[in-house]
């Protein structure tokens, strides 16, 4: 009977990295958190004591920990040092992802070229390209720098090697899964191999007070590819968004050990390389000399960066039974919700019947509710061909009984708002300090939003003005 226990406790089992869970029979997709290729064989751990070692550095008062030696170096790219929270700390490890194309390697080239000098050079190390096109990259962006250099290896112990021979002060590795570890079976981009090969430059990162930034491949769900274990180990994960058919790049703190998370870089990518944009509202804007029906603008708040974006919509006879809804760069869902409140609270009969394209400009994506009010707005300008006034913003978030709810940041929102020039905005009740010069209509429902189209025939709203 003994033997029998002994022989159950040293049967290999099976556990998902991912989540955790345990099974005595490998599987090839995890029954509890349903990730493929995650169940992976261990042994019975024996039962050891670890004995007191001998101590590193002594513990001392947090008061007394020289904080200097974590002080944040700029990479020369200012949107980038924003969602940073001011730059690259030495020995911090960063982990960049993105879908292909859309401008990740064409960023981090321009980063190791501005970040490189005398006192900190700059180990770019590529995986999927050649040296040669990576040249080529360099030359078309501007990015050569002598303190700049360029390797092209998939083998971790070369990259290692590499860090002997260069000392850099900043490596830059793309991708983290083209790199493989021979001392681990597996293909490149495997579980175990990305484990390994983070792990090493984490490592490595850490005892050289060398600052690391790797790039990662996504999945078609958009997560990072990999095991979960990888986006803890890293110090910051950032996210490169956009769409690769317009100029704007978002870059998104997802987690920062060392400053806020609610911070976006906005960048334009173009023939010459990316650039940052320190105003980026422009591109959400079409400058006209007169208002078009079926146009709103709105403040979007990305992270705490408030953006000016314009929302159009277009509404035509249809000629199918079933009439269209198309939308680009706002949720189908949350426009549905607009034509039924519009249709039921606002007294629109004639948008059922009617095929309805809505769109924002410039590639922004809204997805906040507080542009509910600007949609609702467009949308009953197109179906009365009636214009908005000028230099109008709505703001706002519309509930299913026509009421204006109060949304985060209303400040801010009329602050930039005001910057850019314009002069009337409708807001949800009660929106606080109002910049000097600037009329405020404070809205309580769909019906008082309403009033401003010239062939609404509605009560009027309150009206506020402070300077």
């Amino acid at each position: 009977m003994a033997a029998r226990t002994k022989s159950t406790k040293d049967r290999p089992s099976y556990r998902c990295t991912e989540c955790g869970w345990q099974t005595a029979k490998w599987l090839g997709r995890c029954p509890e958190c349903q990730a493929w290729g995650t169940v992976e064989e261990y042994g019975a751990p024996a039962v050891r004591t670890t004995a007191p070692g001998r101590v590193t550095n002594s513990a001392l008062p947090i008061g007394q920990v020289d904080g200097r030696q974590a002080t944040a170096r700029s990479t020369g790219v200012d949107e980038l040092d924003r969602v940073l929270g001011g730059g690259l700390v030495p020995g911090a490890v960063v982990l960049l992802a993105g879908e292909p194309g859309v401008g990740k390697s064409t960023l981090l080239l321009d980063v190791a070229a501005k970040a490189a000098s005398d006192e900190h050079r700059t180990l770019y190390v590529t995986g999927e390209e050649s040296a040669s096109q990576v040249r080529l990259r360099a030359d078309r962006i501007n990015a050569l720098n002598d303190h700049l250099y360029l390797a092209a290896e998939t083998d971790l112990s070369a990259v290692l090697g590499h860090l002997d021979a260069v000392k850099p002060s900043l490596l830059i590795l793309d991708s983290v899964q083209t790199v493989a570890s021979p001392e681990i079976d597996g293909a490149p981009g495997g579980m175990a191999q990305v484990r390994e090969v983070a792990g090493a430059l984490i490592r490595a990162s850490k005892e050289r007070g060398m600052s690391t930034l790797l790039v990662g491949h996504v999945t078609k769900d958009g997560n990072i590819a990999g095991p979960r274990l990888l986006e803890h180990l890293v110090d910051v994960v950032l996210s490169f968004e956009g769409d690769r058919h317009a100029r704007l790049r978002l870059v998104r703190g997802v987690k920062n050990r060392y400053g806020a998370t609610d911070e976006v870089g906005c960048f334009e990518l173009h023939d010459e390389g990316i650039t940052g944009l320190a105003d980026p509202s422009g591109l959400f804007l079409t400058r006209r000399s007169e208002p078009v029906p079926g146009t709103c603008l709105t403040v979007t708040l990305e992270g705490r960066r408030p953006l000016v974006a314009e929302v159009q919509a277009l509404t035509v006879d249809s000629q199918i039974p079933s009439p269209r809804r198309t939308t680009s760069g706002l949720e189908t869902s949350r426009v549905s919700m607009m034509l039924a409140v519009l249709e039921q609270r606002g007294r629109i009969s004639a948008l059922g019947k009617r095929d309805i394209y809505s769109a924002t400009v410039g590639g922004v994506k809204l997805s906040e509710p507080a542009a509910d009010l600007a949609v609702a707005l467009a949308l009953a300008s197109a179906a009365s061909d009636t214009p908005l006034p000028k230099n109008l913003v709505a703001i706002g978030e519309v509930g299913l009984a026509g009421e204006v709810r109060r949304v985060t940041g209303v400040q801010r929102r009329l602050a930039e708002a005001h910057r850019l020039g314009f002069t009337h905005a409708l807001v949800p009740s009660d929106p606080g300090k109002v910049p000097a010069g600037m009329k405020v209509t404070e809205v309580a429902d769909m019906g008082d939003a309403l009033r401003v189209l010239p062939r609404s025939r509605r009560r009027e709203p309150k009206e506020s003005q402070e300077g």
